[in-house]
C-alpha cells in the first residue's frame, strides 16, 4: 500500500493528477489508507507524503499551528486547521516538512493547541 501511496504522491507533487483523477484513486480505490493517531514513525523523511481517512475529533494533544509536531492528534489537527468538522471523515494530504524553530499553540475552530519548543519531526496537512 505504501508503495501505491508513493506512486500516487509523486504524480501529486508534479501536478500530473487533476483533483477529480486524486479523490478517484484514493476515495473509490481505497488507496488512502485509515489515519494513524498521530505520526510517529512516519516523518523520519522530509517531504513524504501520505494520504491518510482521518476524522475529526475536537480533543487530543496538538501542537502548533498549520505546522505540527509529530506526536499531534491528526484527527484534532484537522479539526483546528479547518480541513474537517468534529465527526467528519476525508482523505487528506499529510505532509512531513522541515520542523520550525518552534510551534505556536492558537485557537481555533473549537481546539485549542499548545506550543513547543525545537521538536525535530513536523507534518501539514491539507485537502485533496
Amino acid at each position: 500500500m505504501r508503495v501505491v501511496q508513493e506512486l500516487v504522491a509523486y504524480f501529486d507533487t508534479r501536478g500530473q493528477l487533476s483533483k477529480r483523477r486524486l479523490r478517484t484513486l484514493l476515495d473509490k480505490s481505497r488507496i488512502a489508507a485509515d489515519g494513524p493517531t498521530n505520526m510517529h514513525g512516519l516523518c523520519e523523511t522530509v517531504g513524504a507524503t501520505f494520504y491518510f481517512r482521518i476524522t475529526g475529533v475536537a480533543e487530543g494533544q496538538v501542537w502548533g499551528t498549520d505546522t505540527y509536531t509529530r506526536d499531534s492528534i491528526l484527527g484534532a489537527a484537522a479539526v483546528h486547521s479547518g480541513l474537517l468538522k468534529v465527526g467528519e471523515t476525508a482523505v487528506l494530504r499529510v505532509k512531513v516538512v522541515p520542523p520550525p524553530d518552534s510551534y505556536l499553540g492558537t485557537t481555533r475552530n473549537g481546539v485549542t493547541t499548545s506550543d513547543y519548543g525545537t521538536f525535530p519531526h513536523a507534518w501539514t496537512l491539507s485537502a485533496i
